[in-house]
């Protein structure tokens, strides 16, 4: 199979090349590296069945010979990451929604398998859990940036949902909730490695908020596993997917089980959110997935733990990203 992976060289798309490497398929990616690594690739970059174009998704014509060249279109490119797309709120929706309707328009034209990549974040503010994939979408104020992800990849669905109706284009959306694991940066707000490298670094573990907000944190191993499901099944195809773990932790949690797996003597620090990202901020309290609908269709199922992505996240950051640092225990 010829895959063509949008995005490819970020933290899950470079996993997902990998894998599908391994499973046998050619694997074509396409990175502006705008928050993705060429380091994410340099283990692939020499392997005879993978090719990498570090160009942006709006070079139409590149895109257009890639996906006609693709059987199977994992679109992964967008914006992340909170802080990011509060300090850029243009560009997100215009790399969210745009790029999204590039791939689909290109994609359709020959009638391409093609798995969107959603977000939790879609759920907004809606209080009722678990999220189910038929819920309403509930979110905040125009006037205020943090809801732009969240607005612009709704758009992204309604596009995809759009083509499979009227244009029969084979498109399944997976809504992925927190992801983390080796190669995940914190560089944009992702709280693991956030937490993982302060821990080791014996610097103060920064909680913002209360902490008593909760969320479900899923190896990136098990989502790829269900990227690489949705592709492949005809029953998928028109149909939306929580993709995420079920088991809930505080950020308040999360911090001490870090510092002890890492066995650092770091403390932690509350700082209001105003102060990180600035006055009006509005945070998801909860992000409760109900997978029951993965479970069903494709057999989704976690198979690691918390304590298993903290290990293996500390130990990406220790041989990775802090090589000549010593370590404060």
């Amino acid at each position: 199979m010829r895959v063509l992976i949008t995005g490819g060289a970020g933290f899950i798309g470079s996993h997902l090349a990998e894998a599908l490497l391994h499973a046998g398929d050619e694997v074509t990616i396409v990175d502006d590296l705008s928050t993705g690594s060429a380091d994410n690739i340099q283990a692939t970059k020499s392997h005879v069945r993978f090719e990498y174009h570090l160009d942006s998704i709006f070079n139409h014509r590149l895109m257009a010979e890639l996906i006609d060249f693709a059987d199977v279109v994992f679109h992964l490119a967008a914006a992340v990451g909170v802080r990011n797309i509060i300090e850029r709120p243009i560009k997100t929706i215009e790399t969210n929604v745009s790029g999204t309707e590039l791939v689909l328009k290109l994609a359709a034209k020959k009638k391409k398998r093609v798995v969107i990549t959603s977000s939790s974040e879609v759920y907004g503010k809606t209080s009722k859990f678990p999220f189910q994939e038929s819920d309403d979408l509930v979110l905040g104020s125009t006037f205020n940036s943090r809801w732009s992800y969240a607005c612009s990849k709704a758009l992204d669905e309604f596009l995809a949902l759009a083509y499979a109706s009227e244009m029969d284009l084979p498109v399944t959306i997976v809504r992925l909730f927190n992801t983390a694991g080796p190669r995940q940066t914190g560089r944009y707000g992702m709280v693991v490695p956030t937490f993982v490298k302060q821990a080791l670094l014996g610097e103060p573990v920064t909680v913002y908020g209360s902490g008593e907000q909760s969320r479900c944190f899923c190896h990136v191993t098990d989502v790829v596993k269900a990227l690489m499901a949705c592709a492949t099944l005809t029953r998928t195809i028109g149909d939306i997917f929580n993709i995420g773990s079920t088991h809930e932790v505080s950020i308040n949690e999360l911090a001490k089980k870090v510092i002890l797996l890492t066995d650092s003597k770091s403390e932690i620090v509350h700082i209001p959110r105003e102060q990180a990202y600035g006055p009006g901020f509005e945070d998801i309290e909860r992000r409760l997935p109900d997978i029951t609908k993965a479970k069903m269709t494709f057999g989704f199922s976690p198979t690691r733990d918390l304590d298993g992505i903290i290990y293996d996240v500390a130990d990406y950051v220790r041989n990775h990203q802090m090589r000549n640092v010593t370590y404060a225990h």
